[in-house]
């Protein structure tokens, strides 16, 4: 993964100021699925990067805007495992749109904002508004995709933790929602 980035011209000159920054650097400490935030973070960067250096051929985006929004979609300031019952996946958009025009102003603009904020659609009702949004919203649910192998840690997984009382009866209707598709 990490020769992926530096190997990258375009990519890594998008990507650079955000990588080295401490804050960011921070998220090598914040437990997210089987890794870190940082390293999914980067993972779904590195994703949506190629998709959106395959769509920029037939409509327009923004590959920079993509690289920045997903490298900061999962930029929230406290490790989400330690709030319980906080409903993560319902508020965390926003918390990391809030905290990235906090710690990189030059680097956000409306479409960045939006990307991040509403990347956890369709949980949060509103989708992005933005190509780029539903680049990164895409880059994160395909990267995300291990969550669906244990369907009794997905409770904790979007922050809903009471429901993890019941994990039997949550993977049976996962089980169900996910037989109808």
């Amino acid at each position: 993964m990490y020769n992926q980035i530096y190997q990258n011209k375009e990519y890594y000159q998008y990507a650079k100021d955000i990588l080295r920054n401490s804050e960011f650097q921070r998220r090598k400490t914040f437990l997210h699925h089987q890794d870190s935030v940082y390293e999914h973070s980067i993972r779904v960067s590195l994703v949506a990067y190629k998709m959106a250096k395959f769509l920029a051929k037939y409509i327009p985006i923004s590959i920079e805007d993509v690289v920045i929004g997903a490298l900061l979609h999962d930029f929230y300031l406290t490790p989400w495992r330690d709030s319980k019952g906080s409903l993560h996946g319902f508020r965390h958009g926003k918390i990391a749109s809030i905290n990235a025009n906090h710690f990189f102003p030059s680097k956000v603009n409306d479409t960045v904002l939006d990307s991040i904020h509403r990347h956890m659609f369709p949980l949060t009702i509103i989708p992005p508004k933005y190509y780029e949004g539903w680049i990164v919203t895409l880059a994160d649910k395909y990267v995300s995709l291990e969550v669906f192998t244990k369907p009794s840690e997905l409770p904790k997984y979007i922050g809903i933790d009471r429901l993890a009382k019941y994990p039997k009866l949550f993977y049976l209707k996962t089980k169900k929602l996910f037989s109808m598709v």
